[in-house]
Parts: structure tokens; C-alpha cells; sequence
């Protein structure tokens, strides 16, 4: 399971295969933006894409618009797209984009603890 901290940079990830969106538990965006909203979308697209007021994230991607917005989507109505912009906060830009909520599966193995609480939210996360 994965914490990400970077919307742009944890959706090209996603999109390029290198994260499964099944292993993300929540992506912690400093964005406010609603993404059924075309404006809001178009608006992050652009800037996301060309630069402007973020960084050119998405370069190269000009033709995978529709996957991306349909990533964003499926985030959000997921419920794993956390905007604290929407409640006042400002969270920074780190140098890293991903967490690992939960260590490698070997050091789980070794701790029955570790183990049991893994395999009771497995049971959990396949009944939501």
C-alpha cells in the first residue's frame, strides 16, 4: 500500500505502470480541484502538461489526456484523493512523491502481529 504526495508526479506513475492504483491507499494533493468540473480539469491539464504555475509533470503526455483525467476520477470518487487546500491547509512540495504505508511483505512475515493485522485488512479492504 502507498501513500503519494504529489498528485502529478503519482498519476504519470499510474499511468505509466510503475504504481498499481489498486496499492494506493490515499494520494495527498496540494490541489483543490473538483475533476468533474472541465474547467478545474482543463485548468490543471495545461499547467500540468506546459508548466505555468506548476512544474511540466505530465511533459510527453500530450495524448493521453482521456487516461488521465480517468485516473483522476477513479481516485476521487475512490475516496483516495485527500485535498487539504480544501480545508486552509498548504502542504509543501517534498523530493520524494511516494510513502510505503506498510513495510515489505518479508518483514511482515516475520512478526505474527504484523501478519494477522495485514491479513485482517486484506479481508477488510476485499469486503469495501
Amino acid at each position: 500500500m502507498k501513500i503519494g504526495l504529489s498528485l502529478s508526479r503519482c498519476m504519470r506513475d499510474i499511468l505509466e505502470e510503475r504504481v498499481d492504483i489498486h496499492d494506493v491507499l490515499v494520494i495527498i494533493a496540494r490541489t483543490d480541484i473538483d475533476p468533474h468540473d472541465a474547467e478545474h480539469w482543463a485548468q490543471i491539464w495545461q499547467s500540468y502538461l506546459y508548466g505555468g504555475l506548476s512544474h511540466a509533470e505530465w511533459a510527453g503526455l500530450e495524448d493521453r489526456e482521456i487516461a488521465m483525467r480517468d485516473i483522476l476520477v477513479s481516485l476521487f470518487e475512490s475516496g483516495k484523493l485527500h485535498q487539504p487546500r480544501q480545508f486552509g491547509a498548504h502542504p509543501r512540495r517534498l523530493p520524494y512523491h511516494w510513502l510505503d504505508a506498510l513495510p515489505p511483505n518479508t518483514e511482515i512475515d516475520k512478526n505474527p502481529a504484523m501478519k494477522k493485522a495485514w491479513d485482517n485488512f486484506n479481508m477488510i479492504a476485499g469486503l469495501s
